[in-house]
Parts: C-alpha cells; structure tokens; sequence
C-alpha cells in the first residue's frame, strides 16, 4: 500500500508542473507488465510446507509436520514463537505428526513405504525410540481420535480383513487393541460419541450419494438417518451426546449441516450456505462450532460460539486468508494457517481471551519476492454446450498483447477432485518461467453442485475432455497468450485427461505432461486397492464395471489402446510404489507412443508413490517438466538447460 501511495503522490507531482502526452495504448500494456526476477526450482521448492499443529497439554508448544529437511519430519514450535525444534531426522520415508499424547511428551505419528499408502501409526516414547503400534504387515491404520477419560486412543485398520477398516480401541499401558466394531459389510467408519455408546456409518451408493446409519454399539442395531438418495457424512456428536451432526445435500444442490436428536429422531437444519459445507466440529469443551465452506474454490471458516449461536471475529490476515484452525483443549488458544493462492500458508497462535495473535513461521523462501508471486483469478467460461466451466487463472507478471506467453491447461486429480486457490510451488515455477496455467474445473468436479458434479458419469473423456479443450480456447483468445503454444498437464485423473487429449483431440494441444495419469482403465478398476472395497461399486458406477459390458467402453476410452494417434510430444512421471496408478500404466503408454517417433520422455522414482513428497524428487521432476516445456512448447530455446543452471 505504501509503494502504491508513493506511486500515486509522483503521479501528482508531475500532473502538476508538465503536460504530458498521452502514452499510445501499446506503450500503457508494457507500462503496466512487470518482468519479475526468474527463480531456479531449488528456489522455488525451498518454500517449506507445514501441517498440522498438536496444542502440547499446557498449551507451551505445537507439534507439527515440515520438510525443511527435504522429506516430511515432526518438529515442535513454542506458543511464544521461535525456530522449530526437529524431533525426528529420517532422511528416507516421510514422517507425519498425529498429536501429543493428552497428559505427557509422547507422540503418535505415521509413516508408510515411501508412497505405498500402507500407513502404520507409531508411538515416540519418553527416552527418544520408537514403537509401530499396528506392525501387521501389509495392513493400514488411521487414527480416529482420543478416548474421553485421554487413556486410550481409538483407530481403523484392515489387518483382519485386507478390503474392509475395522475400530480398535488402544490403551496407553500396554498398547494391547482392543476391537470396537468389526466391520464385515463394507461400511465407511465415521465418528463415535465420546460415550463410546453410538457409531456412525457410511455406505458409497455412487462417487456423490452415501447413506448415513447410526449405529447402537450395546444393542447392535442401525438407524438410517436419510430419507432419500443423498450425498451424506458425519461430521459430529453434540457435547451433550444427544444429538448427531452431520451434511447432507438431500433436496439441494449444495450440501448443509443438520443435527439429529438420538431419542426423537427429529431432524433440523443448523447452516446452510450458497457453497458446500465441507465439514463441521465441536471443540473439545463444545463452546465453539467450528464449519468449513467449499466458496468457489477456498476454504471459508466460521467459528460459532454455541452459548450466543453467533460466529466469532476471526483474527485479520492481510491479503490473506484462514484456512485451517484448531484448539486448544482448553479451548483458550487457536492456531491457525492463513496463505492464498499467491504466498504459502504460515501457522498462528491466537489468544482467544487477550486476542494476542503471533506467527510461528516464515515458510516463504527469503530469496523470493513476493510481488513476483502470481495471485489467482477466478474465471469461467461457456462449454461447447453452453455449460458455465469454472476455472482458476495464473497470469504472469510479463504477459501482454506485446510479450506474449505460452499456457498449459491444468486438469486436477479424481474424477471428482477441484482445482482451489492454494499456494503450489509449482504453478509459481512454471508462471515464474513465462507459462499462463489455467486450472480447469470441468464437469464432474466437486464443490459446484451436484448436478455438475454427476455430469461426466459414464462419460469420461468425452464431454470433461471438451471442456478442457474449451479452457483452452479460452486461453487462446486472451490478449497475453500464444495461441499456438497451448499444453494439457494433470496427474492422476488430469494424466489421463491429458492422454485422451493427446489421443482423442490429437491437434488441439501442442504438447502434453502427464503425471501418474490413468491409460488403461480396464487394468486400473480391476487392481484398485483392497482398502478401496466399500466404495468400488461406488466407483463402477461413475466409470463403468470393468467385469461386464462396460469394458467395451472403458477400452475404447483408454489411450493405451490408441497410442498410434499421439502425434504431439509427450512427458510421462510416474513414482514406482504407486498402488492407485501402477508402474505399468506409464511404462506401456511411453513404450507404445515411441512407436510413432513422437518426443516421449519418461521420469520414474523409485521411492514415491501417488505423487512427489520428496524435495529432491520434486526438484527433479518439475525441472524436467519445464526443460521439456523450454523445448517444445516455448521453443526459444535450442537445448533444455539442466536444472542446476536454473
């Protein structure tokens, strides 16, 4: 604001003592372009990510998850501020931190096989060593919270029957389970009353509609808590354990928190937004209701206090926004993460009685300035059929009509994922190196209704695909873009939308990045993981049941089987201990599109699973998306530079 002002004040000045002549409009569009200083991937990835933010039980100190070290450890943080302290140093699996232990110094984190997704939890004793709580090989555990009486912890696991999570009750002597509920019908496990008297349930009708069931522990009987097809999910029990909180989108469009009285069975409304209630919780007293909304693409917060039904202030972020809060258990303390789409998130303590607010962190690398970021702009545009797409544009700072750049459409993960406003070291690498990336939000994305939201069910790429090529069209009509130098990227489901753009609109993108992505559906339905069981009819339902006649149109939608039509260069980035996309799905998609003679390269790491956690991974793969960028997308360049030149 200050350098704006100061602006404005020699604009006066001059105004006052010169006439000047009018600059033409060509000479206005490269006034108002600014050249940022071009940073190397290191640079770039030396932004530190933090999660998490355990309250230790006097409130002195946070326990959170960092990669400042180059994978993920666990590290404290005073409540006064300061430097994080490490509390682990593996240098090969990432380690993520669950939360102190209520009354005393130990902790549980997780840790799975470098991507593997086979998450044990783990216990930091006193004296520094650690113990795998759930050891049984081959089988996931995910912790679930806390016992009342804070002696025993609760957590799911598949360790008795690979497809189906069961509940286990753990106490703090011994570390003996003790087993809750032994799921054998494929449901989602969801919260239990602090009473330990009622579960709740899920069962995947499709990838949008589940049904809600409360659960009687004692008399092992089920309640179904919807009245039709719906989209439902606990969220919690009232402090007093009477009532169940949870979402719906029964009879909207858009999903709303209602509670449920256990002994009538009455149903009534709490909140309801123009937006997706994304979730919904009682702080550990019950004297704050804390929702997140699903608003065009970011989190919204509200913290209500339940005495008065009215929504806290919230502490001020300049030109940022609150993300992710927690409490303490005292409920005195709030920490918080505030970021956007143009800075990384740091973490906050707030005050709740003397409205004392600090930051903890500094997570943006020192080296990087920040008006060299590139804040987000929201945008949307008509489909072929006239259906409003939203989307998510990244404009560098030295676009224009006189300077224009090239753009890649970003497709994000799913089907049914949404690209939002938050900060990727990525986007900023590639905006920073003079790319435009628009985020496609197609249909079947989630957070804008779930009319749009089923719209590509039993359609993928075809209409989804057309969306995307209509991002592009977009693209090519701004002022500041190239319009020949227009690319398709995306990882999971986007790394298939970016093959069957390769494959099934084969001139429409000049050059595609795929990363993990899908290329044979037929395979990748038939080897879903185990712990995938309760909701794989779910998921047959949206894309088709590779065991029937679906597979006729699960081949003919798979760019495995038509590789002979990709003509524009090709990277491919796959980490080998991936269990949802396998190895082999970019090992033949690269192998059949050579046999074009089309530029195909491959990137594999051996030590990643579904997606890149490892700095030095990151490093590597996205220096080589942009040296196969310079190459064939930009092409000013005659050879790709190595990253270390960056």
């Amino acid at each position: 604001m200050k350098k704006l002002l100061a602006c404005f004040a020699i604009a006066l000045i001059w105004s006052c003592t010169e006439k000047k002549e009018e600059p033409k409009e060509e000479q206005k569009e490269m006034e108002i372009s600014k050249i940022p200083d071009q940073y190397s991937i290191k640079q770039m990835m030396d932004n530190e990510a933090i999660s998490g933010g355990s309250f230790y039980h006097n409130n002195s100190k946070l326990l959170v998850s960092s990669n400042r070290s180059g994978i993920y450890n666990m590290y404290s943080v005073s409540t006064k501020g300061g430097e994080l302290i490490p509390i682990t140093q593996s240098d090969s699996a990432s380690i993520f931190a669950i939360s102190y232990f209520p009354r005393d110094e130990r902790i549980l984190f997780s840790m799975d096989g470098n991507g593997d997704e086979i998450y044990h939890i783990y216990v930091r004793n006193l004296n520094g060593s650690h113990t795998d709580l759930t050891p049984t090989k081959g089988a996931r555990a995910s912790f679930e919270g806390w016992a009342k009486d804070k002696q025993s912890f609760f957590f799911t696991s598949n360790k008795r029957d690979s497809r189906y999570m069961d509940l286990y009750q753990m106490d703090f002597l011994n570390y003996s389970p003790k087993l809750v509920y032994k799921n054998e019908d494929g449901y989602d496990i969801g919260n239990l009353s602090k009473d330990q008297k009622y579960l709740t349930l899920t069962k995947s009708l499709n990838t949008n509609d589940s049904d809600l069931f409360l659960y009687d522990l004692s008399a092992k009987k089920k309640i179904k808590i919807n009245k039709t097809k719906s989209a439902n999910s606990s969220q919690d029990f009232s402090p007093a354990g009477d009532e169940l909180y949870y979402t719906t989108d029964e009879g909207s469009e858009f999903s709303y928190l209602m509670k449920y009285n256990i002994a009538t069975g009455k149903t009534d409304k709490v909140i309801s937004r123009d937006w997706d209630i994304l979730g919904s919780y009682f702080t550990e007293n019950g004297t704050y209701l804390v929702t997140y909304i699903n608003e065009d693409a970011k989190n919204t917060i509200e913290v209500m206090d339940v005495a008065t039904m009215k929504n806290i202030d919230l502490p001020a972020c300049d030109a940022m926004a609150i993300t992710n809060v927690d409490f303490s258990n005292d409920e005195k303390w709030m920490r918080f993460y505030a970021g956007g789409s143009h800075t990384p998130s740091n973490l906050y303590v707030y005050n709740l009685e003397t409205k004392e607010q600090k930051q903890l962190t500094d997570v943006l690398n020192p080296e990087i300035k920040t008006e060299d970021l590139v804040a987000a702009e929201v945008i949307r545009y008509k489909s072929f059929d006239e259906v409003e797409i939203p989307a998510i544009y990244y404009k560098p700072h030295q676009a224009n009509a006189n300077a224009k750049v090239p753009a890649l459409v970003w497709v994000h993960g799913g089907p049914g994922g949404q690209s939002r406003q938050n900060f990727s070291s990525f986007i900023q690498y590639l905006t920073n190196h003079g790319y435009a990336v628009l985020a496609v939000n197609n249909r079947g994305s989630s957070g804008y209704g779930k009319t749009f939201y089923q719209m590509d069910d039993l359609n993928h790429g075809d209409k989804d695909l057309k969306d995307c090529v209509e991002g592009k069209n977009w693209l090519a009509a701004q002022p500041e873009i190239d319009a020949d130098k227009i690319g398709i990227i995306g990882g999971s489901y986007g790394g298939y939308m970016t093959m069957a753009a390769l494959t099934y609109t084969p001139e429409e993108f000049a050059v595609g990045v795929n990363l993990f992505g899908v290329t044979n559906w037929i395979r990748t339905l038939k080897s879903i993981p185990p712990w995938w069981e309760s909701f794989k009819d779910a998921l047959y339902l949206e894309l088709g049941d590779p065991y029937s006649a679906d597979s006729v149109r699960l081949k003919e939608i798979s760019p495995l089987f038509h590789t002979d039509k990709v003509t524009k260069p090709l990277i491919v980035l796959q980490g080998s201990q991936d269990p949802r996309v396998l190895q082999v799905e970019s090992d033949e998609i690269v192998a059949g599109v050579k046999k074009n003679g089309v530029p195909v390269e491959y990137v594999l790491f051996e030590d990643e699973g579904h997606g890149f956690v490892k700095k030095e991974n990151q490093i590597e793969a996205y220096s080589r998306v942009l040296d196969f960028l310079d190459l064939y997308l930009k092409k000013d360049k005659a050879t790709p530079i190595k990253a270390d030149e960056k």
